[in-house]
């Protein structure tokens, strides 16, 4: 089977176009190596998808014959994705986070002041 029709067909993709774009993108990958869409698979393979910012670690046990139901999917693949790239995606949400809400606009003056004062060097105050 297909690589981007078996990752449609367990789900981690809603379209197979999108299971596609994710190959041609370099997305997937088996031993470090990117996989073309049209690459057949087969079982006992190890495959890396970064979906999302987590590169997810899936072991292909077997191949199924169309899309399957949600829960029969672990029948086809096994996730071994370590821990840790759950975490990082947490790590990432509390740096963004800040006290503006997104979608308020342009900084105002005191917004402004502050990054200035940030990113003031303390070369430049004993300058003056």
């Amino acid at each position: 089977m297909r690589i981007d029709k078996y990752l449609w067909c367990i789900r981690l993709f809603k379209t197979r176009s999108l299971a596609t774009e994710a190959c041609k993108k370099g997305q997937v990958k088996t031993e470090g190596n990117n996989l073309k869409p049209s690459k057949e698979i087969f079982g006992n393979e190890e495959l890396t998808v970064r979906k999302n910012q987590i590169n997810y670690k899936i072991k292909v046990l077997d191949i199924p014959a169309s899309r399957v139901g949600a829960k029969l999917v672990d029948l086809y693949r096994k996730d071994i994705t370590p821990k840790e790239e759950f975490e990082k995606t947490e790590l990432l949400k509390y740096s963004k986070d800040y006290y503006r809400k997104k979608g308020a606009g342009r900084p105002t003056k005191k917004d402004r002041r502050d990054i200035d004062d940030y990113y003031e060097s303390p070369e430049e105050e004993q300058i003056t």
